[in-house]
């Protein structure tokens, strides 16, 4: 421990390695040193930028590195592995996917991202063949039944089971636009409830709970998902109910428990006085099953190409939509319209008389521009009366929010933490890479941070000289980074995405628990929380620890924790670490090389001019701050002083501009074979 905290002293003073000379590292010599030396770190990145012509690079710095803009095309293909440096592969004889192969770092191939972008006209036509089908030999309406997509076939050993509850429509293809992806890493069925079957609800709801029941005897220790929009979501909240010993996860889009405060009310009035000649307004039957008609067909449209062919793919997905909008009134007859009017009514009621005996984790993704239902308020409440529910909000999307542009199912899922195959979460084996266009959001999520610092990185080769860029960094894990905080923790966004930007490594960090603690919805439900999720972030604990080590995982460790991301004035750099830390002896155990680093710039970039003392001196800010931190977990509860003041809170900042950041990676120290105290 003594010799990490000696090698990020030498880090930004030497180029040498002096393993004899460790120091404190919780004393004051380090952020006293890096202070004194931020000028010494700018010289050695104009040095290293002139040399880099000249020096020799890392065996592996050939590989290809990864932007933001670059095609799918261009990027060759690589080989699989374990520490996020993944593609997708082939599938086996068995139509099975290998974990590593699932939302990968690297970009798909170009004719699979083409099959990706499935079109409206998926949906419509169909829904004309299932409507269409006979499924009884007489002819007569047959009962709802399951059914599985061809496209869900090929998905990963042990995935869990995802029963998809249809809305209104009853089609059952609502998620048609996310199966691909979906199919992947759940085992997908799809509930269809033919047009002119009238089933009631709460035999809907026994059909379900035969089906949940029979699964989950099968594989108890394996959850269940359920996948409902509208009325859907209500048939999976009964069930949720009427099953709490059940391992059931409830993914629910725009919630028809709403229906009370809804428009649709009035809808059941006129259509029981409504002569049956009367036709029923197409745009509002449009509404009813597929949400915004022009938002929708956009989600047809090709990302990423050239302009001609994004107007020949548009006026194309107009033309298949406007010849396929007579399948519409075949899907919802004034009939079955009425008959799912009042399904919705009974079903909120049902499902909002039994939401005390839910118990099962629930996702609610609300819409902010669903012209049915009053979503985002209704998620609000259901969040306040649920004890294990997160919300999402869209605040652009409409009612039928699957279908729509830009929303991807999986990455809600991994966002929200949401993805496990048993009955606990592993952060190591059910996490997947992210795809590249993860990435690229989670990149311009927070662009600004590295248009504002542009980050110098340096590394050290084995030699020990210093090079601009990451060429001193294996490519091979284990590798664990352990360095200290910035304020805010401002360094990590852009040492993580640039290092798997220029060589493909993803850093898997470890975080603070709170980004996981399910009271605290406002943080959880947080977009850059979600990013941190989706690019690696894993909750600190040995186990955790212990994990990423054995799939040799590129590590970032940061000891200081929140009292050093939350420092007050005049205490930039200085370390707050523990006297003793068993991350080195588990390092050792795998035979990690540990590689610290240090980063400066935070004082050219900004100025502390209200931090937690001044504060704690305000009333308001004093309520405030203890609001937040009510319910937070706590870390370190058996140290006393600063290294146990762990409150999380948000600093008065003024910028200062033009700020840059200067990173120093040292050489490498090998822990193989060594005997570490």
């Amino acid at each position: 421990m003594a010799a990490v905290g000696a090698i990020l002293l030498q880090v930004t003073s030497s180029n040498k390695v002096n393993m004899s000379c460790p120091v404190s590292l919780c004393g004051p010599k380090l952020s006293s040193f890096v202070a004194g030396n931020r000028k010494a770190m700018r010289a050695r990145a104009n040095e290293a930028s002139n040399a880099e012509s000249l020096v020799e690079k890392d065996p592996d710095s050939h590989r290809h590195p990864i932007s933001v803009t670059t095609t799918l095309s261009e990027i060759s293909s690589n080989s699989v592995s374990d520490n996020g440096r993944s593609r997708l592969g082939r599938l086996d004889k068995k139509n099975r996917v290998d974990k590593s192969e699932i939302g990968v770092v690297k970009p798909l191939d170009g004719e699979i991202e083409k099959e990706r972008r499935l079109r409206i006209k998926d949906y419509l036509e169909g829904s004309k063949d299932l409507i269409n089908r006979k499924w009884d030999a007489d002819g007569g309406s047959p009962p709802p039944r399951w059914f599985s997509p061809l496209e869900c076939a090929s998905r990963l050993n042990d995935s869990p089971l995802l029963l998809f509850l249809p809305g209104i429509d009853g089609v059952g293809l609502g998620l048609i636009l996310q199966h691909q992806r979906l199919g992947k890493i759940f085992d997908i069925w799809c509930l269809h409830i033919p047009v002119m079957n009238r089933t009631p609800f709460r035999d809907l709801v026994q059909l379900i709970e035969t089906t949940v029941k029979s699964e989950h005897s099968r594989s108890p220790d394996r959850p269940i998902y359920l996948v409902g929009e509208s009325l859907g979501a209500c048939l999976a909240l009964a069930v949720a109910a009427l099953n709490p010993d059940i391992d059931l996860i409830l993914i629910l889009s725009n919630p028809a428990t709403s229906f009370g405060h809804s428009q649709l009310r009035t809808l059941i009035s006129l259509l029981e006085v409504m002569p049956e000649q009367f036709p029923i307004s197409l745009p509002y039957i449009s509404k009813l099953v597929e949400g915004d008609p022009l938002r929708i067909l956009m989600a047809s449209v090709g990302k990423g190409v050239p302009f001609q062919q994004t107007v020949g793919e548009l006026s194309e997905g107009l033309g298949t939509f406007l010849h396929c909008l007579s399948v519409l009134p075949d899907i919802l007859p004034r009939e079955t319209l009425l008959w799912k009017m009042h399904m919705i009514r009974s079903a909120s009621s049902f499902a909002n008389s039994r939401l005390h005996a839910v118990k099962a984790q629930i996702l609610v993704l609300s819409s902010g521009n669903d012209q049915l239902l009053p979503s985002q308020k209704e998620a609000g409440r259901l969040h306040r009366v649920l004890p294990n529910c997160q919300i999402r909000n869209f605040k652009d999307c409409g009612h039928t929010l699957f279908m729509e542009d830009g929303v991807d199912l999986v990455t809600i899922i991994k966002g929200a933490c949401f993805y496990r195959r048993t009955k606990n979460v592993d952060y190591v084996q059910d996490y997947f890479p992210p795809t590249p266009s993860e990435f690229k959001q989670a990149y311009e999520l927070n662009r600004w941070l590295d248009i504002a610092a542009s980050p110098v990185m340096l590394s050290t080769l084995e030699n020990g000289k210093i090079v601009k860029g990451f060429a001193g960094i294996p490519s091979d894990g284990p590798v664990l980074f352990v360095g200290y905080h910035l304020l805010l923790g401002w360094e990590l966004i852009p040492l993580v995405s640039q290092i798997l930007i220029e060589r493909n490594i993803l850093v898997r960090g470890i975080a603070h628990p709170e980004m996981w603690n399910m009271s605290n919805g406002t943080m959880l439900g947080s977009p850059v929380y979600d990013y941190y999720r989706i690019m690696g972030a894993v909750p600190v604990s040995a186990t955790n620890f212990y994990k990423l080590f054995s799939t040799k995982s590129h590590i970032l460790l940061y000891p200081g924790g929140v009292r050093e991301a939350f420092h007050r004035k005049g205490e930039e750099y200085k370390l707050f670490w523990p006297e003793r830390s068993e991350f080195v002896r588990m390092a050792a155990r795998f035979g990690a090389k540990i590689i610290p680093f240090g980063a400066v710039g935070e004082d050219d970039f900004s100025e502390i001019f209200l931090d937690y003392d001044d504060l704690m001196k305000i009333p308001y800010f004093k309520a405030q701050i203890q609001e937040i931190n009510k319910d937070v977990v706590r870390l370190r509860t058996d140290v006393n002083g600063e290294l146990a003041n762990q409150d999380l809170h948000l600093p008065g900042i003024l910028p200062k501009l033009p700020g840059r950041f200067y990173f120093l990676f040292g050489k490498p120290i090998e822990t193989e074979g060594e005997k570490w105290s």
